[in-house]
């Protein structure tokens, strides 16, 4: 039943994205964008490692592997939260966010990226997504964020800055970053953002910053809906 609703997403995705701009893995310099998409086998939504905006039990899932340092991640932040305030009240979508920092370019992303599991630790998902927010809000984006400012987003969102701190400088969470950037590479992975949309444990794979109709687009045929337009109520 799984790859009936695959399918049809996977010729949304081909025929009609619009392809967003991507940071290749080991390239710099200009970005390159790429339009194809690709089905696979991904894991599944792991409460005990991921995190999640939306309903745990949503039938679809988005699936961001992302760079806090990589601005094309920045305006992606964007758009996956307009697509959660479109769908996520009927519970049939959500957002899980797994880290994709791409040190070779930015070599303070994997720190952000701990820091957000930090921030995790102490206000579960609810925080993760505030601090990855914060981040975004404030980084200038290709590894320009001062690190200083890392407890001061974790103080602005509520946090216990001491019990952060000791946190990040435990190295608690580096084990975990490298893993989900290890398993973003064996995914197909090769820049950021990395999205997978899934349904199960089929997905199909999106590389860049996808527009907000686009998204839309992809989600809709997943989920059996007719083509709609931005302005339509959430089904």
């Amino acid at each position: 039943m799984k790859s009936q609703y695959v399918l049809p997403i996977t010729i949304v995705v081909a025929g009609a994205l619009i392809a967003g701009a991507v940071f290749f893995v080991g390239k710099s310099g200009a970005p390159k964008t790429d339009g194809t998409s690709t089905k696979i086998s991904a894991r599944e939504y792991d409460s005990s490692i991921d995190h999640i905006l939306g309903n745990p039990a949503a039938e679809v899932k988005v699936v961001e592997y992302a760079d806090l340092e990589c601005p094309f991640c920045k305006t992606f932040n964007t758009t996956m939260h307009q697509i959660m305030d479109y769908y996520g009240t009927s519970g049939k979508v959500a957002w899980v966010y797994r880290p994709f920092p791409l040190g070779q370019l930015h070599s303070k992303a994997p720190k952000e990226a701990e820091a957000a599991e930090c921030a995790a630790d102490q206000g579960g998902d609810v925080s993760f997504y505030k601090y990855i927010d914060g981040v975004y809000a404030i980084t200038p984006g290709e590894n320009n964020l001062d690190l200083a400012q890392l407890p001061v987003i974790a103080k602005q969102i509520g946090l216990n800055v001491d019990t952060f701190n000791q946190c990040l400088s435990s190295g608690k969470y580096t084990s975990k970053i490298q893993k989900s950037y290890t398993e973003a590479i064996n995914e197909g992975g090769q820049g950021t953002p990395f999205i997978l949309i899934m349904i199960g444990g089929e997905a199909v794979t999106l590389n860049g910053a996808q527009p907000y109709d686009s998204m839309r687009a992809a989600i809709d045929a997943v989920l059996g809906n007719p083509v709609t337009t931005a302005s339509t109520t959430a089904q």
